[in-house]
C-alpha cells in the first residue's frame, strides 16, 4: 500500500455510503491520531484501538442522525498525495466550506485542525479536508 492515508479515508468513505455502524482499519499512530481528531470534532461516536502483538486495528463507531440516518461525515477528501505534496504557511491556511468544515494538518507539533494550527502559529502538510 502506497498511500496509508487515503486508504484509511477510502474505507470510511465506503462504510459511510452504505450506512455501516462500525469500520475495521489497520492501525497506526497517523490512523489514530487522526481518528482522534475525527472523534474531537464529532464525525464519529467512538473508536478503539486493539492491539494484537505486531497487528493493531482501530474499529471506528461512524455518527448517523438518529431520525434521519444522515451520516456526520458528507465528504472526506484527499489533499496531499504522495506523488504532489501540498504545504501550507499560517498566512495561506486554507478554510473548508467557509469554516464549516475542518482541514486536517501534519505540523511539527503533531497532527492538527487548521484552526488549531493557526491559533499555534504553525504551517504543514495538508492531509485532508473533512464535512
Amino acid at each position: 500500500m502506497t498511500d496509508p492515508i487515503a486508504d484509511f479515508l477510502t474505507r470510511i468513505r465506503n462504510a459511510v455510503s452504505v450506512s455501516h455502524k462500525i469500520v475495521e482499519i489497520p492501525g497506526s499512530k497517523m490512523k489514530l491520531e487522526l481518528t482522534k481528531i475525527l472523534k474531537e470534532k464529532g464525525y464519529i461516536l467512538n473508536y478503539k484501538f486493539e492491539q494484537e502483538g505486531v497487528r493493531s486495528n482501530i474499529k471506528i463507531a461512524l455518527k448517523y442522525h438518529p431520525e434521519t440516518k444522515i451520516p456526520a461525515i458528507k465528504s472526506l477528501v484527499r489533499i496531499s498525495k504522495p506523488g504532489l505534496r501540498c504545504y501550507t504557511s499560517v498566512e495561506d491556511m486554507p478554510r473548508v466550506l467557509n469554516g464549516l468544515g475542518v482541514a486536517i494538518l501534519s505540523t511539527s507539533m503533531g497532527l492538527m485542525t487548521n484552526k488549531e494550527a493557526r491559533q499555534r502559529n504553525v504551517g504543514g502538510e495538508v492531509l485532508c479536508y473533512v464535512y
